[in-house]
């Protein structure tokens, strides 16, 4: 599970880090990372598990999933960031260790287009 201050719950926090942030994406997963706002300079994350992805089981087995490969890489990240996951389709099927994978290279390649914090 990841710390409270660590989760994104609002949907217009949501809202924000996707259409504000910097994209990147492969065939299982698109990660935005957007500069975060407000008082707290932490990493803060959230998930966005489609129904195209798969059942109610299966949705959940992903985002879980995700929240584990992401919970062990909070440390690596920037602080004053929000990172929002958008599972795929081809995200049921793959395997964690490919999934990690994927979610290294979306991450590296999001942060690297990250946009400059503005004031």
């Amino acid at each position: 599970m990841l710390p409270a201050a660590a989760r994104i719950r609002r949907p217009a926090e949501f809202a924000t880090t996707v259409r504000q942030g910097a994209r990147a994406g492969s065939r299982a997963l698109t990660v935005h990372v957007a500069p975060a706002r407000g008082p707290q300079a932490g990493v803060r994350v959230g998930f966005v598990v489609a129904g195209s992805v798969g059942s109610a089981v299966v949705r959940n087995t992903v985002r879980r999933r995700l929240r584990h490969l992401l919970r062990a890489r909070l440390t690596g990240l920037t602080g004053g960031v929000d990172v929002v996951v958008r599972a795929h389709p081809a995200s049921a099927r793959m395997s964690s260790a490919d999934l990690g994978a994927e979610l290294d290279r979306a991450l590296r390649r999001a942060l690297a287009n990250e946009p400059v914090a503005r004031p």
